[in-house]
């Protein structure tokens, strides 16, 4: 019995020892120091890899459908320079904070409001890797022709992708340098068939298309394809050496990335009138080698989401371990990649062009009033429960996204990041002229950030 009761003993004293000894290289709940950045190539190689999504490619090729090449282009433009602007824009505040778009909510929202920018976060990157998933699964069984395999084979590579997160930022450097060259090639690929198959560039543009789809609704798709993704660059852009390599990186990465897979889908949607990048893929008689190249591609994306659910889930939680949230999230996301949840795409990119971009942009405007000239150290600082002020801004301002999308005013995914902006002004002078303190409070000893 004694014998026993030392060994509980012993057990608890290793497993304590184990916690006081676990090394957070990832800084999961804390500034990343100076003396941890990154070189520009290895933030800018992981971004770019992020980007290069076949998700984007489908929701180009669904659009493919909908508008003339002309419109295509505008609408491909328009929205990509909006999305790196706000990618760019969160980057350099990460960079000059050394924080990760969660705690940064921290200080917009206070220590319980930033839960919700957790679970948003986080669960938006598990249905992207629960459809990428999904979509592996779908596009590999098809091209072996083993169809009756597809729950097997998604959940094999749903875990085997995510295994590669647990090795945080460093796994990721690797599949993104592996990624890139194979992936630019179907990019180039796609493109040069849909012009073959046309008979020229000139015959594109006058093919007419299938279906319908408003202008704003369109940009919003564009948008709504990557501003989850876009939303939680800071998680990389951190470990930018300055503000501005922050910013350049994050808008660079954006800009390229996005613009390079929506078009290939646009073009190949258009000429093929299938809004079905795998159908595309198929009538091309590239699926083979397609499915070759897109399991780097979807392997780069899955792990960058299965860091952000896994980041997400420890801030949630509060705890500096991000491992235990990563397993979890990638259980929930292989059940959802087969039961179904390939068909909702196109609905859920609307909801995440109008839902998310007003997060973003109240974490914008709440650093620009309160933050900008000094900034003090997430240690340093006693966080309100709930900053009330953010938050009624946050409501309207995704209120007023989602009302001009129903009323079809404006663009919405640029009205929300705008609104949220300017709703974190006025609710705060609203508060201080009613006396209401909704500060965090800030000691006189604390460290800052400048």
């Amino acid at each position: 019995m004694q014998k026993e009761i030392m060994l509980e003993e012993g057990i608890a004293k290793s497993r304590e020892k184990a916690k006081e000894d676990y090394v957070d290289i990832d800084y999961t709940l804390t500034h990343v120091p100076k003396t941890a950045r990154k070189n520009w190539i290895q933030i800018f190689a992981v971004l770019l890899g992020f980007t290069f999504i076949v998700t984007t490619m489908a929701a180009g090729a669904s659009l493919g459908t909908s508008l003339m090449l002309g419109d295509l282009i505008k609408v491909l433009l328009i929205g990509n320079i909006i999305l790196s602007t706000y990618v760019g824009i969160l980057c350099w505040i990460a960079a000059k904070t050394g924080l990760n778009s969660i705690l940064l909510a921290r200080y917009t929202l206070g220590k319980l409001g930033s839960k919700w920018t957790s679970i948003i976060l986080g669960g938006t990157q598990v249905f992207w890797y629960a459809f990428q998933a999904a979509y592996m699964g779908k596009i590999f069984t098809i091209s072996l022709g083993i169809e009756q395999y597809f729950i097997p084979v998604t959940i094999f590579w749903s875990l085997f992708m995510g295994a590669f997160a647990l090795w945080g930022t460093k796994g990721m450097e690797i599949v993104a340098y592996l990624s890139i060259p194979p992936f630019l090639y179907l990019a180039y690929k796609i493109p040069a068939v849909s012009i073959e198959t046309a008979g020229g560039i000139k015959n594109l543009f006058l093919i007419e298309p299938t279906s319908t789809i408003t202008f704003a609704a369109a940009i919003t798709i564009i948008i709504g394809a990557f501003i989850a993704g876009g939303t939680q660059a800071p998680n990389w852009a951190r470990f930018a050496k300055s503000p501005k390599t922050g910013f350049i990186v994050g808008f660079v990465a954006f800009i390229v990335g996005n613009i390079v897979m929506a078009i290939s889908g646009m073009l190949g949607g258009l000429v093929m009138q299938d809004g079905d990048m795998v159908n595309i893929l198929m009538n091309m008689g590239i699926l083979v080698m397609a499915m070759i190249i897109l399991i780097f591609n979807i392997w780069t994306t899955n792990t960058t989401a299965a860091y952000s659910f896994g980041v997400a889930g420890a801030e949630f939680f509060n705890k500096p371990n991000k491992i235990p949230f990563v397993i979890g999230g990638l259980v929930i996301a292989t059940i959802m990649a087969v039961t179904g949840i390939y068909e909702v795409f196109i609905s859920f990119l609307t909801l995440l062009g109008i839902f998310v971009p007003s997060l973003g942009g109240l974490i914008i405007g709440d650093y620009l009033l309160n933050w900008r000239k000094s900034f003090p150290t997430i240690e340093s600082v006693k966080f309100k429960m709930v900053r009330y002020s953010n938050l009624i801004a946050y409501v309207l301002a995704t209120l007023g996204a989602y009302l001009s999308s129903v009323f079809e005013f404006g663009l919405p995914p640029l009205n929300g990041i705008l609104l949220a902006i300017i709703f974190v002004f006025v609710m705060n002078a609203v508060f201080k002229l009613l006396g209401i303190s909704d500060a965090h409070e800030v000691p006189e000893d604390s460290e800052y950030i400048y």
